[in-house]
C-alpha cells in the first residue's frame, strides 16, 4: 500500500511541475526544482530504468520517453539503437515504424541525412553482417551501456514526500500574493482554484448582473462558457477573441492570461462566428467569416492549429469530438466537415443539405453527427462513412401563411441526451424532438409576428429552454409545464446575436450588436 501511495504522489507532482512550467508560474517551478533538486526528467526507479536500457528491454523503456525532456542527440542515439536491434532480430515492421514515424528520427533525416540513410539501407537489405551494425571495438552491449550512462546524467527520481511539502509551501505563497482566492481549495490536477458549489436547481434569470462593453466599431457575435465554468469567451466582429472570468465577467489578465494584458489576444483576420471548448476546457476552437478554423491553448493564447481552408464560405459552428482529437465544423457552403486536430486535414465531409448548414454537433454516442440547415431540415449522419441515416423537420407552421422555416441550431437535451434534441428555428416555436424526428414537446412564445427566435440554449439540468428573439427579448420556457414562464427584455435597439448558459450555475450570457455582452442571474 505504501508504494502505491508513493507512486500516486509522484504522479501528482509530475503533473503539477508540468503545469507550473507550461503556465509561467516561475516561483512555484523554481521552488520545486531548486529546493528539491529535481526536474521533469524523473522515473519511479532509476536503477531499474538503467537496467532496462542496458538489457535492451525497450518495451519498458519507450513508455518513459514521452515523460522525459532529453537532448535530441541522446534521443537520436537511443532510437537508432532500437532500430538496429529490431533489424538484427528481423523485426523489420517494428524497425520501419520507429524509423519513419518518430519525430526524433525525422529530425535526424533532415539534419543528418547520411546517418539516417544508413538505417534505411540496413532496413531493406535481405541479409546483413552484425559486425556492420556497430563501429570497430564496439558492440551491442557496449553501446547500450554508453546510452544508459548518458541517460543517468539527465534522469532522476522525485522524492514524493519532500515534493508534496514544497508544493504546499508554493501554494501558500501564491495565496499570499493573491493568485489564489483566500478560503478556496486548489485543484492540483486542474492547476487552479476549485469551482464554487454548483447551484442545486435550475432557475430562470431575472436580473442583469454585469454589462461588458465592447468598442464602438465592433460587437460580440458569439460567446461560450467553458465546461468547467471557469471561463467565458467572446468572439467579435473584428476577429478578436477575449477570455473573461466565467462568474464575474471580468477580463482575465493575471497569471497565465497576461498575454491579454499585453494586448496579445487570440485573433482572426475576419469576424468570429462560433466558439467551442474541448471537454477539459484547455483548448478552444474558433471559426470565422473567411472559412478558417483555429485551435488555441486557452491559457497561453497560443494557436495550436490553423485550418486555413476549413470551408469555402464562413464557419457557422465548431465543436470538439469527445476525445479532443477531431473538430466538427459547419458552413453556409452546404457542408459539415470533420478535421483531424493533429494532421489539420479534412477527414470526413457530410454533404446533402440544400442550403446553409447553420449548426453541427456530435451526438452523445460519438458515432453520429446532427446538422441543422436553412433548408428546414435536421439530418443525422453516420460518422464512419458520412452517410445520411435520416432527415426530418419540425412541423410546418400555420402562422401567417405558415410553411417551413430555416433552422438556427440543435442542442442536446440534458434529460435524455442520447435521443432527445432541442431544435430552434426561425419562428416563435422551439421543439424537443427525438433523433427519429418525433416531436416530444413544443413551446410557443405567444407572438404571432415580430418575435422569431434567432438563438437558443438549455439550462444544465434541462428544466428551462431559453430562446432570444428578434424583438431582443429572452423567452424562458419551463420544460415541466410546457409553457412560457418568464419574458425578459435583454438588449435595446440592436439585434441579439447569441446566448450561452453557464454549465453549473444559473448564469446566462447574451451578446448583441449594441456592442455589449450581458450576464443575467435569477
Amino acid at each position: 500500500m505504501a508504494s502505491t501511495l508513493e507512486i500516486d504522489a509522484q504522479d501528482v507532482v509530475k503533473l503539477f511541475l508540468q503545469f507550473c512550467k507550461e503556465n509561467s508560474l516561475p516561483h512555484t517551478f523554481q521552488t520545486l526544482q531548486n529546493e528539491c533538486r529535481v526536474s521533469l526528467n524523473s522515473v519511479d526507479n532509476l536503477e531499474t530504468f538503467m537496467a532496462d536500457v542496458s538489457s535492451g528491454r525497450w518495451e519498458s523503456v519507450i513508455p518513459h520517453l514521452s515523460q522525459l525532456n532529453l537532448p535530441r542527440n541522446l534521443l537520436e542515439d537511443l532510437y537508432e539503437q532500437i532500430v538496429l536491434e529490431m533489424i538484427e532480430l528481423q523485426e523489420t515492421d517494428t524497425a520501419r515504424a520507429v524509423l519513419r514515424q518518430t519525430q526524433v528520427l525525422a529530425f535526424m533525416k533532415q539534419d543528418q541525412p547520411d546517418r539516417y540513410l544508413r538505417l534505411e539501407r540496413l532496413l531493406v537489405r535481405p541479409y546483413f553482417d552484425p559486425r556492420e551494425l556497430y563501429p570497430e571495438h564496439s558492440s551491442k552491449e557496449k553501446r547500450r551501456g554508453e546510452i544508459a550512462r548518458a541517460l543517468s546524467e539527465y534522469v532522476s527520481v522525485i522524492p514524493p514526500s519532500r515534493l508534496t511539502v514544497v508544493i504546499g509551501q508554493a501554494l501558500k505563497w501564491q495565496q499570499h500574493q493573491g493568485l489564489i482566492p483566500a478560503g478556496t481549495q486548489f485543484d492540483l490536477l486542474r492547476g487552479m482554484a476549485a469551482m464554487r458549489t454548483k447551484d442545486s436547481e435550475d432557475k430562470h434569470p431575472t436580473t442583469l448582473v454585469r454589462v461588458i462593453k465592447f468598442g464602438k466599431t465592433n460587437y460580440p457575435q458569439c460567446c461560450q462558457f467553458s465546461p468547467d465554468g471557469q471561463f467565458l469567451v467572446s468572439g467579435s466582429s473584428d476577429g478578436l477573441i477575449e477570455v473573461w472570468d466565467g462568474l464575474t465577467g471580468k477580463l482575465l489578465t493575471q497569471d497565465h492570461f497576461r498575454y491579454q494584458a499585453n494586448g496579445d489576444f487570440m485573433i482572426h483576420n475576419d469576424a468570429v462566428h462560433c466558439l467551442a471548448f474541448s471537454r477539459d476546457s484547455e483548448m478552444l476552437a474558433s471559426g470565422s467569416e473567411d472559412g478558417k478554423v483555429k485551435i488555441w491553448r486557452i491559457r497561453s493564447g497560443q494557436c495550436l492549429r490553423r485550418l486555413e481552408r476549413a470551408h469555402s464560405q464562413g464557419v457557422t459552428s465548431v465543436s470538439f469530438s469527445r476525445d479532443g482529437t477531431q473538430i466538427l465544423s459547419a458552413s453556409p457552403d452546404g457542408t459539415a466537415r470533420i478535421h483531424g486536430l493533429k494532421s489539420g486535414r479534412m477527414l470526413k465531409e457530410f454533404r446533402g443539405h440544400a442550403s446553409f448548414v447553420n449548426d453541427a454537433r456530435f451526438a452523445a454516442d460519438g458515432n453520429h453527427i446532427i446538422t441543422a440547415s436553412s433548408d428546414f431540415t435536421v439530418k443525422v449522419w453516420d460518422v464512419r462513412n458520412a452517410e445520411c441515416l435520416r432527415t426530418f423537420k419540425p412541423p410546418p407552421l400555420s402562422l401567417n401563411g405558415g410553411g417551413d422555416v430555416a433552422l438556427n441550431s440543435v442542442h442536446h437535451f440534458p434529460k435524455n441526451p442520447d435521443d432527445h434534441i432541442v431544435v430552434c428555428n426561425r419562428s416563435s416555436y422551439v421543439y424537443i424532438m427525438t433523433l427519429k424526428g418525433q416531436v416530444v414537446k413544443s413551446f410557443f412564445s405567444g407572438k404571432r409576428e415580430g418575435g422569431d427566435f434567432v438563438a437558443a440554449c438549455v439550462s444544465p439540468k434541462g428544466e428551462y429552454i431559453y430562446c432570444v428573439g428578434e424583438d431582443n427579448k429572452m423567452y424562458c420556457f419551463n420544460y415541466q409545464l410546457g409553457t412560457l414562464e418568464y419574458l425578459l427584455p435583454i438588449h435595446e435597439k440592436k439585434e441579439v446575436m447569441a446566448i450561452a448558459h453557464h454549465p453549473h450555475r444559473n448564469l446566462v450570457a447574451t451578446c448583441s450588436k449594441d456592442c455589449t455582452m450581458k450576464l443575467w442571474e435569477p
